[in-house]
């Protein structure tokens, strides 16, 4: 049999049937306007602190501070926390422009992920230890001074509202681009892999969880001499907040590979659940690592473990999430 020649007309049919259309150039409502200027907004007073202490000044910082001793470390840290929340910036700049829905996948969700789970704990744990402390809760009298007072309420405000502007911004951005995920994927089935996966994610993040759980109850094992005399109800508030934040991260994840909830509130306990564990537990595996000036030496080995198994737990949950994304080929 002859083959029938292609057509240019058939080329082009064939060639747009298998290449997706880019997404469609909508206007910018009000509402994102005024999120986007919003974001952007509640950076400044972060960054603003973060190049006035890179370039020399301490204000904000007390006499007594370790922080006016750190030196280069210091700056360091500064540097990349700045260049963490320059990132927020583009971030908002990309959901709220035309072309930022024709960028790959992963060059987005990849800065919204790692955002999503560095602000979730603040989002939550700040407002917890703020009532903590209405409800007569203090602070240890034997912390050292780090930072003045109103250096906490101006940043961790400034970190609250980026997050909720972000979501606001993120979650129709997500909707309108990958919003068939959760209508049309329960006729996809899930890999025994990624069921095996989410098994093992969920028993290190409950182990974890149990740790902190601990902690939170007033234990101290695995803890230095160093946080042992500083413990103090905020310590306790956030270390239960870590208790929530793995039970989400279980829930999720079981929920995405078992199929045992809809789709969407499962893809957004194991996005904000994986989040929150890998990015904080690799953030504090680092600390935890990172030569110490402490006359105790370095963190205990049960403590940098409990680190390591958050750090773990979050990964293999978000490995879970990104096998049920990539199998739906995500655009």
């Amino acid at each position: 049999m002859t083959p029938t020649p292609l057509t240019p007309a058939s080329v082009s049919a064939s060639v747009s049937a298998s290449t997706p259309a880019p997404a469609p150039d909508v206007p910018i409502r009000t509402f994102q306007r005024v999120l986007r200027a919003v974001a952007l907004t509640a950076c400044l007073p972060y960054l603003s602190l973060k190049i006035a202490w890179v370039s020399g000044s301490v204000i904000g910082i007390p006499e007594d501070s370790s922080l006016r001793d750190a030196g280069t470390t210091l700056v360091v840290a500064n540097l990349v926390s700045v260049a963490l929340d320059a990132t927020l910036v583009v971030i908002v700049l990309l959901l709220t422009r035309p072309w930022g829905l024709r960028i790959r996948s992963w060059l987005i969700g990849g800065p919204v992920f790692v955002a999503t789970g560095l602000l979730t704990p603040i989002v939550v744990g700040f407002p917890v230890q703020l009532a903590v402390r209405g409800l007569g809760g203090g602070q240890s009298a034997a912390r050292e001074p780090f930072l003045d007072d109103w250096v906490f309420d101006v940043v961790y405000g400034g970190f609250i509202v980026q997050a909720l502007a972000l979501a606001g911004l993120f979650v129709p951005y997500a909707t309108r681009r990958w919003g068939h995920l959760w209508r049309d994927g329960a006729g996809v089935p899930t890999a025994r892999t990624d069921q095996v996966l989410a098994v093992a994610a969920s028993l290190a993040a409950l182990a974890v969880g149990a740790m902190y759980l601990a902690w939170a109850c007033g234990a101290t094992t695995g803890l230095g001499a160093d946080r042992i005399a500083e413990l103090d109800a905020d310590t306790y508030a956030l270390d239960a907040v870590y208790v929530a934040l793995a039970l989400v991260a279980v829930a999720g994840v079981l929920a995405l590979a078992f199929r045992t909830t809809r789709l969407r509130t499962a893809l957004a306990l194991a996005w904000t659940g994986s989040a929150a564990l890998g990015c904080w537990g690799a953030w504090m595996t680092l600390a935890a690592l990172s030569p110490s000036d402490s006359p105790t030496g370095a963190a205990p080995a049960l403590l940098r473990l409990t680190y390591a198994g958050q750090m773990l737990a979050g990964l293999l949950a978000a490995v879970v999430l990104t096998r049920f994304l990539t199998a739906r080929r995500v655009s």
